[in-house]
């Protein structure tokens, strides 16, 4: 597959990649804080309303696996466009749910259509830049990320209690309509669609071609633990923060801004210090400070009473380590792949979401979330640790 010159500035695909990258963390920071009133609302069990994350974290992490081959097939903007309507779809169907089990498959195909998001944004910056100029986009998003899911809880605990739990799904109907209006007018098309690729035969050489790469697969299981970890932590945070530290669901949501806080203080503070600092010595800096985090996070759930800082510090110590990791492994990951930039994206993401998905699931089965906390959470961030060091190791043998 030939290779397009760059047709959208760099500002002009941080910005649309970071919107579309947001729209599946925002989906999740927005809904954690009405979970415990879900389980008010119908009745229900907590295992329950954790099993409308896992359905949605199953959704994301299964459907990259065919967002990103359709658009190598199709192109970026026809599976944006395609997947983003699946997803107004089940924001709909949850907003309106009468029963619990109509959030459940609302959220389960909110899932399959947020999967496109981060599938298309990485692949729209592989397909026009490289090297550390992907880095350096990608680190920009980062900052624009997250600023999206850093006030997602607070919007949606003011929204929760101004309105009720159905405003918060309507919230992120009107978040995936402006996405579609975006990726009409402003989203160019960034590689030359070969629908070849969706052939069965194509698909599973695609794939087969990218999981043989050993520097791939730590670099996806680098950002599996690390920002996996994000992911599988929303499953047990809100019936800590509220039920054991005693926060309203709106304190809880203004409290999550002290992880996206870190997360953008660190991914600023990469940005300065990039000019002197290797790229590719920025994931050593970021997953001392995430690994000591996971260390101090596992003490401190066995030893320290739980209180806002004994939880919220640590997690902010990985977000700021996790905001160093991010750019250089993703651009590293997907370097190899230039022709099937998507599928490579594809597997990426469903990795990295399928650890969130898995820690959740692990997570939710231990029952109480304070243990579950300690030891899911920081094992995550360990593993990314040990499976950096394989990168490094894999990519001196060439």
């Amino acid at each position: 597959m030939s290779r397009i010159p760059a047709l959208m500035s760099e500002r002009r695909t941080t910005i649309i990649g970071a919107l579309l990258t947001a729209i599946g963390p925002i989906s999740m920071a927005i809904y954690t804080p009405a979970m415990p009133e879900l389980v008010r609302a119908f009745a229900t069990t907590e295992a329950a309303i954790k099993m409308s994350l896992s359905l949605y974290f199953a959704g994301f992490a299964l459907a990259q696996l065919v967002a990103g081959p359709v658009s190598d097939a199709f192109g970026r903007k026809s599976a944006s466009l395609s997947f983003l309507l699946i997803y107004l779809a089940g924001s709909l169907l949850a907003a309106f749910a009468p029963a619990v089990e109509w959030v459940l498959a609302g959220r389960l195909v909110q899932g399959i259509g947020a999967s496109v998001g981060i599938t298309v944004s990485r692949a729209i910056v592989r397909d026009q830049f490289s090297g550390g100029d992907a880095a350096r986009i990608i680190n920009t998003m980062g900052i624009i990320l997250a600023i999206g899911p850093s006030l997602g809880p607070t919007v949606g605990g003011l929204a929760l209690a101004a309105f009720g739990w159905r405003s918060v799904f309507l919230l992120m109907v009107g978040f995936g309509a402006l996405l579609v209006f975006l990726s009409t007018v402003c989203l160019k098309e960034t590689t030359i669609p070969d629908r070849s690729r969706l052939k069965p035969l194509r698909l599973i050489e695609a794939y087969a071609e990218i999981v043989r790469l050993p520097r791939f697969l730590f670099t996806a299981l680098v950002l599996a633990g690390a920002v996996g970890s994000m992911y599988a932590q929303a499953a047990v945070l809100p019936f800590i923060m509220i039920e054991k530290v005693g926060l309203t669901p709106t304190q809880f949501g203004m409290g999550m801004l002290m992880q996206s806080g870190f997360y953008l203080a660190g991914s600023i503070c990469l940005r300065v210090v990039s000019k002197w600092l290797p790229a590719d010595r920025a994931p050593v800096v970021g997953l001392f400070f995430s690994g000591s985090g996971a260390v101090v996070m596992a003490l401190s759930i066995w030893f320290l009473p739980p209180s806002f800082l004994s939880v919220m510090g640590p997690v902010a110590l990985c977000a700021f380590g996790i905001s160093f990791v991010v750019p250089y492994i993703t651009a590293a990951g997907l370097m190899p792949f230039p022709h099937i930039a998507g599928s490579a994206s594809a597997m990426m993401g469903f990795i990295q979401m399928g650890a969130g998905f898995v820690g959740g699931v692990a997570a939710a089965s231990i029952g109480s979330p304070l243990p579950a906390f300690g030891i899911i959470i920081p094992a995550m961030h360990i593993m990314a640790v040990f499976c950096y060091v394989g990168y490094r190791i894999t990519s001196r043998r060439g």
